[in-house]
């Protein structure tokens, strides 16, 4: 493992606070968590309809964002599977589904921790909700023929914005 770095962060959403990264980038994941897409990816494929982590793009890696589809007001047609795909933030508070120190829910988690901050109480709750997500393959799966892809849209995308393979 290389030196540990230590995050700043200071956005919108959140200022005055660090993190520490304690593994190397995309390595050293909990055994129960085996996404299918890098956050790099899940950007360039096209999710949260380009408008999720813009105006903190200085807290990862400028690679991520060289071939993301991105932009200042959300967009649908840059998600993949072209459908409205997300609620807004008040919705994900109101439901409950930000925890720890990521107010932007389930992705900025994720992409701190595929960076290397680990959090365990926090990973947990995250990678046990990332594994009860895939239910929305087995639906596909029962519903679907092999190959529509167009089949279940918002499923699909919903999978791809969770980092598993909608392609089921």
């Amino acid at each position: 493992m290389t030196a540990q770095a230590v995050i700043h962060v200071n956005d919108k959403m959140q200022t005055g606070y660090s993190y520490l990264l304690e593994a190397e980038e995309g390595l050293n994941f909990d055994d129960g968590f085996t996404p299918t897409y890098s956050p790099k990816e899940m950007l360039e494929l096209g999710v949260f309809e380009g408008r999720y982590i813009n105006d903190c793009q200085n807290e990862f890696p400028a690679a991520w964002f060289e071939t993301a589809k991105i932009s200042d007001t959300p967009d649908l047609n840059l998600n993949y599977f072209g459908i409205k795909s997300r609620l807004p933030h008040a919705e994900w508070q109101r439901k409950g589904w930000i925890y720890g120190p990521d107010p932007r829910g389930w992705f900025q988690w994720y992409c701190r921790y595929y960076m290397g901050r680990r959090l365990p109480d926090t990973d947990a709750i995250q990678i046990k909700r990332w594994r009860g997500f895939s239910r929305h393959a087995g639906q596909i799966k029962a519903n679907c023929y092999p190959g529509d892809i167009f089949c279940r849209p918002r499923q699909r995308q919903a999978l791809l914005q969770w980092s598993h393979d909608p392609f089921v």
